[in-house]
């Protein structure tokens, strides 16, 4: 394992330091399993100030580069705040984002990757934080409990970030320090052997000043329902904020996030939908080898964010990260079933990514009458570095019958790497958006950006190397209408650039992938702008994607088209009576368009549902019974289908509910999802292999507060 890690202040509290980085063994962890959750120890400080206080919120969102709000802008962005996530209990960014209209998550599974789909679109590898993009290739999950909201921006978004997929991207925004003492330690206990402890501190580093100081940490350890796989997160986070005077906002943001698990990697889809002679095989039985070298993940992060506000009403952005990130292990994989129908044919692959990489992005703006209208002006430059090292062997592994499991085969690689190759892309981009108010109701808001990127593959193994160098100009323009103080419609229009890495059977490099979509959609104030309800119609398309070659098996050509159209609904809420709601439904009708394999032309995109749905609601008493809340929800998605393979993944409907109590000094929450136990699958991989869906689990979480 190639590892890089970076330095982490020595003045951690003795207390904290201990919670991070004792270790629960994996074989303690299994003889946990299925033991009852018990209630959970949190210590907590006074709610953050810089949070949001409910599920809606009017704080100006990370992805428009502005002071603009989600419900001001004229596009479809979600924002999660971290009282909603709370409320549910989420643990990772796939239970975040469940909150998202046309938002899918969990499409493999639960294979320790953060995989969701947006608009139809793939959008894995669209993952920001603070505004800088995690990493080309997203192989670490990312840690909820550092977040302080979740920001989703659907559609094309190049002109403020460059190159990205085209459905949209998620934005995390850290938790930042604050200039006030306060302590939090929690813990929760759970089903399947889950236990969590985490804690969060802060500390002014002077008095009538915002320098201040803040450590945030994590221990998790937790079986899965599936037999032998289990899981290990370690997270700490220290940040630090200077005060260096009323005009300027700085903050440091660093990060160490360790995961160690077994991969999950489905059942055989002969046994499950489709019907064996043998009978049903199992949820909880596990395709590969328990003696299978388990992953090690390591993603470590340190930057910085600057605001300078200028005399002269100019206020200048800058966001710079570094970052490291390696991820090892054993995949053991699914082939077909033999003709007995029980033994499963498999294979292996022995993997090893490691690399890095460096972002900064820097914007001036400012506010300013011009020709009778008001202008809001930002223009910057952005710059990307990663590079990434790939080895792989592909190894082979005995066949396994999967209703009498007898484990142990060994898994044989070869001395040589099947895959040995370093990736390497450097971008950098200028972006100019004006946004102008005409008579006082019209606000016409309109971007450009020019890109250059150049991506670079060396292959140690054919001791060659391939560089494409791809420039475009991506744009959006969109037009809202200020009806009157609580209804705005709008339309706009977005494209996307993305490179596409490799090479066609001649050496020769692929054209870039582009996106473009057009929407048209109204916002809604409720009364007192205590929430939002939006409505959006949209047609999404996406051009030059890869498409396997018809005529040379291996080889990839770039002339696939894939469109996806659609209606979303979304609502978040906070009644003045204590009652909070967050809601979300989606129609997306996706298909491929062109393709070099006619079967798959009209086919639906993979594992994207017609419809899907979300509701989550939670009422906080008052009178004799104050301090206690309740929440409940429902989830659900229609059938799936898709051109990879050539089975329809039921729909499901599942009910989550959750109670708790919040005192001065502690709270205690209860949350059981998927509470009627509902079997079901999440998405659709190949025609071997089906990605389960999550049974019911249940948490309890105590936290203690000063």
């Amino acid at each position: 394992m190639h590892s890089r890690r970076l330095a982490i202040p020595a003045a951690i509290p003795a207390a904290v330091s201990c919670l991070f980085f004792s270790s629960v063994t994996p074989q303690a962890a299994h003889a946990a399993e299925n033991v009852a959750e018990l209630p959970s120890v949190t210590v907590s400080a006074a709610g953050d100030a810089s949070a949001d206080i409910g599920f809606a919120t009017r704080r100006a969102a990370g992805v428009t580069k502005s002071g603009e709000s989600a419900a001001d802008a004229a596009q479809s962005i979600t924002v999660i705040t971290r009282d909603l996530l709370d409320s549910q209990q989420a643990q990772n960014l796939s239970d975040a984002l469940q909150n998202s209209a046309g938002v899918v998550t969990n499409v493999y599974g639960r294979r320790g990757w953060d995989d969701f789909v947006i608009r139809g679109q793939r959008a894995s590898e669209s993952i920001f934080a603070d505004g800088l993009l995690v990493d080309s290739n997203n192989r670490i999950s990312q840690e909820l409990f550092g977040v302080e909201r979740v920001e989703v921006l659907k559609g094309p978004a190049s002109v403020l970030f460059g190159a990205v997929q085209p459905g949209g991207l998620v934005n995390l925004v850290s938790k930042r320090p604050r200039p006030e003492l306060f302590g939090e330690l929690g813990l929760t206990v759970g089903n399947y052997g889950f236990r969590q402890l985490t804690a969060d501190v802060g500390t002014p580093l002077a008095p009538d000043s915002k320098a201040a100081f803040r450590l945030n940490a994590l221990a998790m350890d937790s079986d899965d329902p599936t037999d032998h796989v289990w899981y290990r997160n370690r997270w700490i986070a220290p940040s630090l904020t200077l005060d260096f005077g009323s005009r300027t906002d700085f903050t440091i943001l660093a990060s160490h996030n360790q995961r160690n698990y077994v991969r999950q990697q489905g059942l055989p889809v002969n046994g499950t939908l489709v019907a064996n002679r043998n009978g049903v095989v199992p949820n909880s039985r596990f395709i590969g080898e328990p003696g299978a070298t388990p992953y090690d993940g390591e993603q470590n992060r340190i930057g910085y964010a600057l605001t300078h506000r200028f005399d002269s009403g100019w206020t200048v952005n800058q966001n710079l990260r570094y970052q490291t990130s390696s991820l090892t292990g054993t995949l053991v994989t699914a082939g077909t079933m033999a003709v007995n129908s029980q033994t499963l044919n498999r294979g292996a692959m022995q993997q090893d990514f490691s690399g890095d990489s460096f972002g900064v992005d820097t914007n001036a703006q400012r506010t300013f009458a011009f020709t009778g209208h008001e202008h809001q002006l930002t223009f910057g430059m952005d710059y990307r570095h990663t590079k990434e090292d790939r080895l792989q062997k592909t190894c082979r592994v005995a066949a396994l019958n999967v209703y009498n499991p007898v484990y142990g085969a060994a898994i044989n690689c070869p001395a040589s790497y099947s895959t040995n190759a370093t990736d390497t892309l450097n971008a950098l981009g200028f972006y100019l958006r004006d946004q102008v108010r005409i008579a006082q109701r019209w606000i016409v808001t309109g971007g450009v950006r020019y890109e250059t990127a150049r991506t670079s593959t060396t292959d140690r193994r054919a001791a060659s190397r391939t560089d494409n160098d791809n420039n475009a100009v991506t744009g959006s323009a969109a037009v809202m209408y200020e009806v009157t103080h609580w209804a705005r419609p709008y339309v706009s229009y977005a494209t996307s650039f993305l490179p596409n890495a490799g090479t066609d059977v001649n050496g020769a490099t692929f054209q870039p992938e582009k996106g473009r979509q057009v929407e048209a959609g109204v916002k809604f104030d409720t009364p007192g702008k205590a929430g939002l309800l939006t409505l959006a119609a949209f047609e999404l398309t996406r051009r030059n994607v890869l498409s396997s070659d018809p005529v040379n098996t291996g080889f990839s050509v770039a002339v696939g088209e894939q469109r996806s159209r659609g209606f979303e609904v979304e609502l978040t809420q906070d009644l003045g009576n204590g009652l909070s709601v967050s809601g979300a439904y989606a129609y997306i009708a996706s298909e491929v368009t062109e393709d070099t394999t006619a079967a798959n032309v009209g086919r639906s995109l993979n594992a994207v549902p017609r419809h899907s749905f979300s509701v989550w609601s939670q009422y906080r008493f008052r009178g004799a019974l104050a301090g206690w809340y309740v929440g409940a929800g429902v989830r659900g998605e229609s059938a799936k289908r898709g051109y990879s393979f050539n089975y329809t993944v039921p729909g499901y409907a599942v009910a989550d509910l959750g109670v708790g109590y919040v005192a001065n000094h502690w709270r205690a929450a209860f949350n059981v999802k998927n509470v009627f136990d509902k079997a079901y699958y999440a998405g659709g991989l190949n025609n071997n292999v089906l990605p389960v869906g999550n049974p019911r689990v249940a948490m309890l979480n105590l936290t203690l507060n000063y």
